[in-house]
């Protein structure tokens, strides 16, 4: 079976209800330092990712702009917690293609902007033992 082009983990996604508050803490409790920050108006999500530490990995913390937004929904479905675990692969557009094939659900037909101007696609939960898995391919420079 062809290898889809994991790279390691990217990062892993917390839903929060207020941003400002839940890096306060993140920052405060556990010494994690925010290193990027901006709004998704087409996920719907204002977003910061926070360095856990100098040997690497990366926390998401997402709120949602609206009450329609799928963090929004999360949150009131499952309140503030794990929303998502986020592998980095080489190609978004070929590893989708490869989990259709073996008969995985994905969210978006073609791949849509994430953090940073990466490329990003999510593999349906009920595919995947019940986790939201995203799928994150670097943006180019």
């Amino acid at each position: 079976m062809e290898k889809i082009g994991l790279l390691r983990i990217d990062h892993v996604g917390i839903a929060v209800t207020d941003l400002d508050e839940a890096v306060e803490f993140y920052e405060r409790v556990f010494g994690m330092r925010c290193a990027h920050r901006e709004t998704n108006v087409e996920q719907g999500v204002e977003e910061a990712m926070l360095d856990v530490g100098p040997e690497g990995g990366v926390v998401q913390l997402l709120a949602p702009l609206t009450p329609e937004s799928a963090i929004a929904r999360f949150l009131d479905r499952s309140g503030p917690g794990v929303q998502q675990v986020a592998y980095t692969v080489r190609d978004v557009a070929a590893a989708s293609a490869a989990l259709r094939e073996r008969g995985l659900r994905l969210l978006y037909d073609e791949p849509r902007r994430g953090t940073g101007g990466s490329l990003i696609n999510f593999v349906h939960p009920k595919d995947a033992g019940g986790v939201l898995i995203e799928l994150v391919e670097a943006p180019r420079e």
